[in-house]
């Protein structure tokens, strides 16, 4: 069996925030960040998420309702690449995240996709045993597809990952996770309209809280999922 590494606990920061903004940060962030492994050429990369949620929106409601302890599962993959793909957790307890991931195939996620799934209850992973118990006592199934571009740095102290994420599209309630001719719309009310998110372990680098502080955007809860379904 897979060791279970217990997950970190992060703490995340998100703004709203418009192009101007993200040209400002962009150009003060590429000073002293590196882009993860995932980034292309251009810095970029295209991810893809299809989300659970039951028939009651267990996922959804504990979100809208500030529910302090919750959690979501997704299959995410990333650039079109379908030999890397991910089932993941993402837990929050009060204002702390946690996420978990195991790989899974192409062929798994198809199968989970389509509700197959009594082979998860002899995995030797940990995390799709769990997923299999919850997609039967809880209801999960798939619910939307979430598109978007991420611009990741990287910042070694602190372990300080900042993310700008944009042009952020639901398939509705598409389940075609790999279908990249799905029809999609944008979720935002302008592609000017941008996600920053800041995530750190136990502190934020003083010079990262100076170079990210744009104007005067607040605090934001935005979750992709919960914006996403307001669509279906």
């Amino acid at each position: 069996m897979e060791t279970t590494v217990k997950p970190i606990p992060r703490h995340e920061i998100k703004h709203i925030i418009n192009v101007g903004d993200y040209w400002l940060l962009r150009q003060r962030l590429s000073t002293i960040c590196q882009h993860d492994k995932f980034a292309e050429e251009n810095g970029q990369y295209k991810i893809r998420s299809l989300y659970f949620d039951n028939d009651d929106d267990k996922a959804l409601k504990e979100k809208l309702f500030g529910i302090s302890k919750r959690e979501k599962f997704r299959i995410r993959y990333y650039n079109d690449d379908l030999s890397f793909i991910k089932l993941e957790k993402k837990s929050k307890f009060n204002s702390l995240c946690y996420k978990e991931a195991a790989t899974i195939t192409q062929e798994e996620a198809k199968k989970i996709v389509n509700h197959d799934i009594e082979w998860m209850r002899s995995s030797k992973k940990p995390l799709l045993v769990e997923f299999y118990a919850k997609m039967c006592y809880q209801g999960l199934k798939p619910k939307t597809i979430v598109d978007y571009l991420r611009e990741p740095y990287i910042f070694s102290p602190g372990n300080t990952r900042i993310t700008i994420d944009r042009e952020i599209r639901t398939g509705i309630f598409s389940q075609q996770l790999f279908d990249q001719k799905m029809p999609s719309v944008p979720i935002l009310k302008s592609y000017d309209i941008m996600v920053l998110e800041i995530k750190y372990d136990d502190f934020l680098p003083q010079i990262i809280q100076k170079l990210s502080q744009v104007g005067s955007r607040q605090n934001t809860a935005f979750s992709k999922y919960a914006n996403c379904r307001i669509f279906g």
